[in-house]
């Protein structure tokens, strides 16, 4: 039995956090997922049995902040899960932990490593917690918490870009450098320490999302249409694109797994 819930936040949050989601799980054997880069930063609690990534040989710690992922991972899931996962807007992690994202990336990082004791007293109370709404209100009045302390100078600039990536199938380090209004160097920086890749690994995986988004609502879709919608030059830099992110070709991939963008869908 399986259920699973997305959450919108706050308004006062949603300018920082896309959405929280959970996931409750039971199963006698284990259950194999593979998970592909969606462009987010996140912040996860474990309140049943954690989650096992084969492809790096690790269990995810009980509460993490993951990182920007540059591929995929393979999940082995056993027994009763529960997980609590809260999902930042592409430029924001940086405001709420106070350290450059880029550190974290392809990590998932225990809160017991990060050493912020008031990081560590909201997972405390997200496992002790029984009602998982209530773990929702937790972790809003410690973001929001947060947002009064912190401010970051690059955030308007930030969501500018990042806007236009979303809507534009095109585009490059001048154009967005020009939106942020400062230098193609400085932005690149920026943009590392704040989103957690360089810009243009980070519209790669929103291209990847692309084509996920298409594939999800128009299942009939050829692959020479979907490369052009999603702003490849010809079909065969697509499926290779594809592949170098998911570890199977746009065909291998819908055979395996039903296609959703966790970045256009939520």
């Amino acid at each position: 039995m399986q259920t699973f819930r997305v959450i919108q936040p706050s308004d006062i949050l949603k300018p920082f956090i896309r959405y929280y989601w959970i996931l409750q799980s039971s199963s006698s054997g284990s259950v194999s997922q593979r998970t592909l880069p969606m462009g987010c930063a996140s912040l996860v609690f474990h309140r049943g049995e954690r989650l096992r990534i084969i492809n790096r040989q690790e269990l995810q710690p009980r509460s993490f902040i993951c990182g920007q992922e540059s591929g995929y991972s393979e999940i082995i899931a056993t027994g009763n899960i529960e997980m609590i996962v809260v999902v930042f807007q592409p430029h924001t992690a940086k405001m709420f932990f106070g350290m450059p994202v880029n550190i974290l990336r392809d990590r998932n990082v225990a809160l017991s490593d990060i050493g912020d004791m008031a990081l560590l007293d909201l997972a405390k109370k997200i496992e002790e917690c029984e009602d998982q709404d209530a773990c929702i209100d937790l972790i809003e009045s410690y973001l929001c918490k947060r947002l009064i302390h912190e401010t970051s100078y690059h955030l308007p600039r930030l969501a500018e870009v990042i806007r236009y990536i979303n809507n534009s199938r095109q585009g490059n380090i001048k154009t967005l450098a020009d939106i942020s209004c400062l230098s193609e160097k400085q932005f690149c920086r920026v943009f590392s320490d704040n989103v957690g890749t360089t810009p243009k690994e980070f519209m790669r995986i929103v291209r990847l999302q692309r084509i996920l988004s298409a594939m999800q609502h128009n299942p009939e879709i050829g692959f020479a249409q979907l490369s052009y919608d999603c702003g490849f030059t010809d079909q065969s830099h697509m499926i290779k694109e594809f592949k170098l992110f998911s570890g199977y070709t746009p065909k291998e991939y819908i055979v395996r797994h039903s296609p959703v963008s966790d970045y256009f869908t939520y």
